[in-house]
């Protein structure tokens, strides 16, 4: 009987070798795969179960494997794809020709591009866009809550596709969880078309939980496009609520376009429901001309996906492209501040450089264990000398970085880990002075909001076992 133990213990010690040296063979990031071994070696039997549920490797099975997707969708769109007088901006042309050369993301022009700030006039907007829709309308997001604002939508889209107005939409299982089955079947019994990204069933929970559909895109008949951080949930108009405690505010951006840049949020959506439904869509309505004769800003757009079987993570790569090229200032806000080695590397270099490095986060995030982590990456920017801003005003789920009047970006991606490396996202990149100054107006409105890091010294200079607890959380950002 006392052998029993013995073994057991030396059994589980023989399963934690072997997963560690598996975590080992995979070659992945040093920096992850430390962070695993530690969870693996000092989290008894969870660490294991962590790591078969998030941890192990898929990026190079077939499983999310879309290469063969994006090629057929490449021939659906090339052929409805003419813009005469395409003048790509010189400086930006490296960034713009990364983008085409790893993800076939074409430039386009567009004729009108808004911000929208706030949760009640992104959904005022896309109520009214829906009600006008005639020919399709493509959703695609992480979330589609079941509560009144959710409810409201879905009665929307309801009555488009009673007009006979093609609906279809893309959620993310894991998004979706807590949402009731009935919510979807209603709507599907309406006419409109839905499927899950990735279900996570058993037994194939292990191999799909860990990579996710982060995207938020939105198409109107292929003229009107949204593309930014807002999910279909009451939260994003009405805020957060922190322990039962009155409600804050959510801050957020959404970026409304017109025009042929619309084609490139449509290719996106195609290339999703093509993986989820294994239905292609090639008609040209979903690429409509438009009108040579109407003005166009001076903005050039590209919308660039990023997933897990990428050989090169494509939106990480622009990001640090326009880090590096910075030269006066670089604007950040994102909700999450847990950067890749080659992120943070980069922003203190620009910073030690002389460029104004500006980062504005959250003060308050809705994870501690990510508040925890970030705080450390925080303060090593603030030591190079960038600017730390924490948003006071409520919680900040915007996810934007602008760069010298010339360059900026919004989308799904936030600056982590697991935007970068294991999700399914999306950002829209924008080449020309008059939407990178209207990111600018945003951001520097936000820092009004703000109080500066490095005026805070409970966050500078925190206790010993704060520090040590904060160092330690860190290791597992990878992991988060």
């Amino acid at each position: 009987m006392h052998l029993l133990p013995t073994i057991l213990f030396s059994v589980y010690q023989v399963i934690v070798v072997l997963t560690i040296i598996h975590v080992v063979m995979d070659n992945r990031q040093p920096v992850k795969t430390m962070a695993w071994a530690l969870v693996i070696y000092f989290v008894p039997v969870a660490g294991i179960v962590l790591y078969l549920f998030f941890g192990v490797n898929t990026r190079k099975e077939r499983l999310v494997s879309r290469r063969s997707m994006d090629q057929l969708t490449k021939r659906s769109m090339l052929g409805f794809v003419e813009q005469h007088d395409l003048r790509l901006p010189e400086q930006q042309k490296p960034l713009i020709d990364l983008f085409v050369n790893q993800s076939f993301s074409l430039p386009f022009k567009t004729t009108h591009v808004e911000l929208l700030t706030d949760g009640y006039q992104f959904f005022a907007s896309l109520l009214r866009d829906i009600s006008r829709a005639k020919s399709h309308i493509h959703i695609d997001v992480y979330i589609f809550e079941d509560d009144a604002l959710g409810r409201l939508v879905s009665d929307a889209l309801i009555d488009r596709a009673r007009s006979g107005v093609e609906v279809r939409i893309v959620y993310d299982d894991v998004g979706c969880w807590k949402v009731r089955n009935g919510f979807f079947e209603r709507m599907r019994e309406e006419g409109i078309e839905i499927a899950p990204f990735l279900p996570v069933r058993f037994p194939s929970f292990t191999s799909k939980v860990n990579y996710r559909n982060h995207r938020k895109l939105f198409i109107v008949d292929g003229r009107v496009g949204y593309i930014g951080g807002m999910n279909i949930a009451r939260r994003y108009v009405k805020g957060v609520e922190y322990k039962g405690k009155a409600s804050e505010p959510w801050r957020d951006t959404m970026v409304r376009i017109e025009g042929a840049g619309v084609y490139s949020l449509q290719r996106t959506f195609l290339v999703d429901w093509y993986f989820v439904d294994r239905t292609l869509l090639s008609d040209r309505k979903y690429y409509p001309a438009f009108d040579p004769q109407v003005s166009i800003t001076d903005t050039i757009v590209q919308t660039v996906m990023s997933n897990p079987t990428s050989p090169y993570p494509e939106i990480q790569q622009g990001y640090l492209r326009i880090i590096l090229a910075a030269r006066r200032y670089l604007y950040i806000e994102t909700p999450y501040f847990l950067p890749t080695e080659p992120v943070l590397f980069a922003l203190k270099t620009a910073a030690q450089s002389g460029v104004d490095v500006r980062i504005l986060v959250p003060r308050r995030s809705d994870a501690r264990f990510v508040e925890w982590a970030s705080r450390s990456y925080l303060r090593e920017a603030v030591e190079a000398g960038a600017r730390v801003s924490l948003y006071e005003a409520g919680f900040l789920h915007s996810k934007l970085m602008v760069a010298d009047d010339a360059v900026s970006t919004c989308g799904s991606v936030n600056v982590d880990f697991r935007s970068f490396e294991n999700n399914f996202e999306a950002n829209m990149f924008f080449y020309g002075e008059q939407t990178a100054l209207q990111m600018k107006r945003v951001f520097e409105a936000d820092e009004t909001c703000a109080v500066n890091m490095a005026d805070q010294p409970q966050l500078m200079n925190p206790r010993f076992l704060v520090r040590l607890w904060e160092s330690f959380v860190r290791l597992l950002s990878p992991l988060m």
